[in-house]
């Protein structure tokens, strides 16, 4: 089973930047697809972005062109880096690892971006 970690979400203003990461302990880091989600105040959790084994990424539209994901597979840590945040970006953001032969998800406990308008 994998450990998730998250770090980096804070407070600030439409237009600014932030970097999460993510990080993970336990085996299986490296066979797992790794993903961002993020749950607005009543809102469900969506996905945000994901990037697979071999580095393959998929990202949800209003993330596209502004948002970043990637890992380090030695420092076993994903990272998002966010650009031009607006504030409907507001919300918790979860990390999540999905082992590719089956074994449980993992989420981390997330870590709370607020933009203010």
């Amino acid at each position: 089973q994998v450990q998730l970690v998250e770090s980096g979400g804070g407070l600030l203003q439409a237009g600014g930047s932030l970097r999460l990461s993510c990080a993970a302990s336990g085996n299986g880091f490296t066979l797992s697809i790794m993903a961002w989600y993020r749950q607005a105040p009543g809102k469900q959790r969506e996905l945000v972005a994901s990037i697979g084994p071999s580095g393959g990424t998929n990202y949800a539209d209003s993330a596209k062109g502004r948002f970043t994901i990637s890992r380090d597979n030695a420092k076993t840590t994903v990272y998002l880096q966010m650009l031009s945040l607006k504030p409907e970006d507001t919300g918790v953001y979860y990390c999540n690892a999905r082992p590719v032969f089956g074994d449980a998800n993992s989420w981390g406990q997330g870590t709370q971006v607020t933009v203010s308008s």
